[in-house]
């Protein structure tokens, strides 16, 4: 029996779109406000969802305390009141879109899970803009 359990989180950051091997005119075509050189910052909503199977003996899929963790010290602590393009190593070469930053998330989650369970990334980037990523 398949169950997923779901965590929130959150993290601001600052971040600019754009690429090093464009000029800013085709970077402002492409991004327009994103590319702004003094950076912007979002409110990110982050739910991590962990599907397995549940534990006769505990009861649980995963210990949330330890999906909780694993949040904590890969993403809020990695993220939270950071630039991306500037303090977040993964970014360094890679372009800090809510797609990117959705897979960085997985990818950072997901080697601290056992690799019996299913992980997917949804992430907020506005109320109204959201990304899922799932590995696949």
């Amino acid at each position: 029996m398949k169950v997923t359990v779901h965590r929130k989180a959150h993290f601001n950051a600052a971040h600019r779109l754009y690429r090093k091997d464009w000029s800013f005119e085709k970077n402002d075509t492409v991004f327009g406000l994103c590319n702004n050189p003094n950076f912007h910052g979002h409110n990110y909503e982050l739910v991590a969802s962990v599907t397995g199977d549940i534990d006769p003996e505990t009861g649980y899929v995963i210990d949330v305390k330890i999906l909780k963790d694993i949040i904590k010290s890969e993403v809020e602590d990695a993220f939270d009141h950071k630039n991306l393009n500037v303090e977040v190593p993964e970014f360094q070469d890679l372009n800090p879109t809510a797609e990117n930053i959705a897979v960085v998330i997985y990818n950072k989650v997901k080697a601290k899970l056992d690799s019996k369970f299913h992980l997917e990334i949804t992430l907020y980037e506005t109320p109204r803009n959201f990304v899922t990523y799932s590995g696949e």
